[in-house]
């Protein structure tokens, strides 16, 4: 591990940076697990139902990855409230009370869950980088196994809207 000059980790100067990110998006991911349960509640198709419970489940299995990580480096598993994922849910709230009635709910529920995983996918890919940068590759390899999940649930997200809910709406 090259070294910085003074530090013990190249790259150092993103360590308060890293930690930050992990902490908001650990908050994130356990703020999502309540904003995924009543999506899948509120979705027609069983198809989404189904996709929105397979993500409730690696949600949770993400936050215990986000965890593992926290122990790798010996820091306290602490986590912020994520702004950002808070606006998000709130605008998932208002799709479902203005479309609940609405054949366009699926495919409106698809479009708030999509902008939750392109936050997700940005997350993630920032802390894979910063992770590299500081050679902190068992994190970095944690963080890419979740990272690849986020891409793989967006693209599921985009079949099913391909294949029904925007066909339907």
């Amino acid at each position: 591990m090259k070294k910085d000059k003074d530090n013990a980790m190249p790259n150092s100067h993103l360590h308060e940076l890293f930690v930050d990110e992990l902490r908001d998006i650990l908050g994130a991911e356990k703020q999502l697990l309540k904003g995924l349960k009543k999506m899948a509640e509120k979705a027609v198709s069983e198809k989404l139902k189904t996709a929105f419970t397979e993500h409730q489940t690696e949600t949770a299995e993400q936050i215990e990855r986000l965890k593992q990580i926290f122990m790798l480096m010996n820091l306290s598993i602490t986590a912020k409230k994520c702004e950002a994922m808070e606006g998000l849910l709130n605008e998932a709230e208002e799709i479902i009370d203005d479309f609940e009635y609405n054949e366009a709910l699926d495919a409106a529920l698809i479009a708030a869950a999509q902008k939750i995983e392109h936050y997700e996918i940005a997350s993630y890919g920032c802390l894979v980088t910063y992770a590299s940068l500081m050679e902190h590759e068992e994190a970095k390899g944690l963080l890419e196994i979740t990272l690849a999940q986020e891409k793989e649930t967006d693209r599921k997200l985009t079949d099913i809207a391909m294949s029904e809910a925007n066909v339907m709406a």
